[in-house]
């Protein structure tokens, strides 16, 4: 099992921003895409649309608990660290091949950061973290149905495109997959396991 990390740029619309705050009590909204299914990524690695339609449905869970948090800044972690986040999903849904989601800007020093810098037209980036195995196919890495999605993260986006250090997957230590397994749990495995058996009947 490895820790699998992929960085887009963050495309959002910044004139909802505005919107949102006044229609949301001054929440600090953005919505825009998360991650898209079927495509290589920079780190070259495709994630099959079963694969993420599987994890964007279970990771419903996290965003109804609100415990969907992000950092900024990619961890070499397989945990979120509550002292490093920014911010919380609010939503998240596939539309064909593309992810699409809603942020929260939390009130912590890393979310005061994030809001200073998207208010000064700093381009981000977007990156999701989980993990799981890949597969040689036709010359790229194609993510197995072992992926666990752990979260979104902020990222720094270059403007060059392809500027991203491009991070290789590494193994995980057993104390990490230690913590993976408490991360998600019994409670997780019977909801996947619910998905799954409902995902059949459509």
């Amino acid at each position: 099992m490895k820790l699998l990390t992929e960085c887009m740029t963050f495309e959002y619309d910044s004139g909802l921003i505005k919107e949102q705050a006044e229609a949301h009590d001054g929440k600090f909204l953005m919505k825009g895409v998360l991650q898209k299914a079927n495509t290589l990524n920079q780190n070259g690695r495709v994630y099959p649309m079963d694969v993420l339609t599987r994890e964007v449905q279970n990771y419903q869970r996290f965003i109804e608990e609100g415990r969907a948090l992000g950092e900024l800044d990619h961890p070499d972690s397989s945990v979120v660290e509550l002292k490093n986040v920014s911010h919380i999903i609010r939503e998240a849904h596939m539309d064909g091949d593309v992810c699409y989601g809603t942020l929260e800007v939390l009130d912590t020093p890393n979310g005061r950061i994030l809001k200073s810098l998207v208010e000064s037209g700093v381009k981000i980036g977007i990156s999701s973290r989980g993990v799981g195995s890949t597969r040689t196919e036709g010359g790229h890495q194609v993510v197995q149905d072992d992926f666990q999605l752990i979260c979104w993260d902020i990222v720094s986006e270059p403007s060059t495109p392809g500027a991203f250090v491009m991070k290789e997957a590494r193994d995980l230590t057993p104390h990490e997959i230690q913590q993976v397994k408490e991360y998600f749990g019994k409670n997780d495995k019977v909801h996947r396991l619910i998905n799954k058996i409902v995902s059949w009947d459509e």
